[in-house]
């Protein structure tokens, strides 16, 4: 199974890009892994909410394949331990052949994106910058890869 994350926005802190760039190395040992960076808008000051989600929305479905199996990172999504991540990951490599993640942009996702996506995690209850979500998120996705494979990263 191929999996990608899609992201609004280049990560501007140099180290969460090196963490994030660490991980999904190290993702790639288990499975295909890319990172799809969608620009930022430009002229944001001219748009409101509504506009700029639906802007970086049609950016974000033109990067996803109609048998794709979407899953938005969203504050009111599913909230799994790392082990259930992991069983979790597990089922979706049996069923999905592309598996996408979604990191949307500062005020979410549009209706449309909702509408396609076929599942919503949440990593935490807290909130984090979108720029630290990618770094926490890459941890998790390779934290789950070593669950799988049993190996000794994870403790528990």
């Amino acid at each position: 199974m191929k999996t990608n994350l899609i992201l609004v926005g280049k990560t501007v802190n140099k180290h969460f890009v090196a963490g994030i760039n660490d991980y999904a190395e190290r993702i790639g040992h288990y499975m295909p892994f890319d990172i799809i960076t969608i620009p930022e808008l430009k002229n944001t000051k001219n748009l409101t909410e509504e506009q700029q989600k639906k802007a970086e929305g049609d950016l974000i479905l033109k990067q996803i394949q109609p048998s794709d199996t979407v899953v938005l990172l969203d504050e009111h999504g599913k909230e799994f331990r790392s082990i259930e991540m992991a069983a979790w990951l597990e089922q979706m490599q049996n069923k999905a052949r592309r598996l996408v993640f979604v990191i949307g942009g500062p005020y979410g996702f549009s209706p449309a994106v909702y509408e396609r996506a076929n599942e919503k995690l949440s990593l935490s209850k807290l909130t984090f910058s979108h720029q630290m979500v990618r770094l926490v998120f890459t941890e998790q996705l390779y934290r789950a890869c070593t669950i799988i494979k049993g190996e000794p990263y994870h403790h528990e």
